[in-house]
């Protein structure tokens, strides 16, 4: 009796491997690409700028109230990460949500800026709380 030469097998599975996870791959980022669109078009800028590179942080970080120029803070090894911190907790406030639902978009990003893009969450400004109405006499 010959052993059985299992190379064939594993090379034909692994591919079929690797094509479900590319198209679950390609899945999330049509899914994050499409959040993004929805958030930008809540907080009142285009859609497609979610699709340009590095403009779509210029945005971001307009819809959040902070100046461009920290566009060059997200170069800046491991000051990045404390950026994407700030940036991500001042983008839930800018939607009403609090300090939980940042943590959420740092740690599970594909499930909650689907949330935020897609849900009931309204852009409040700048990453500021809102203003409430004068009371009318």
């Amino acid at each position: 009796m010959q052993p059985m030469d299992t190379t064939a097998m594993q090379q034909t599975g692994g591919g079929a491997g690797m094509i479900v996870v590319g198209i679950i791959y390609l899945a999330v980022i049509v899914l994050m690409i499409a959040s993004f669109w929805k958030i930008f078009v809540k907080a009142g800028k285009p859609g497609w700028a979610a699709i340009v590179p590095i403009y779509n942080i210029v945005v971001l970080l307009n819809i959040i109230g902070k100046p461009v120029w920290w566009i060059i803070l997200f170069c800046i090894p491991l000051v990045n990460f404390v950026i994407a911190i700030i940036v991500y907790v001042a983008l839930a406030k800018a939607f009403g949500k609090g300090v939980g639902f940042a943590i959420g978009l740092l740690l599970l990003s594909f499930i909650f800026f689907p949330i935020l893009g897609f849900g009931s969450a309204q852009y409040v400004g700048g990453g500021a709380a809102p203003t409430p109405a004068p009371a009318k006499a």
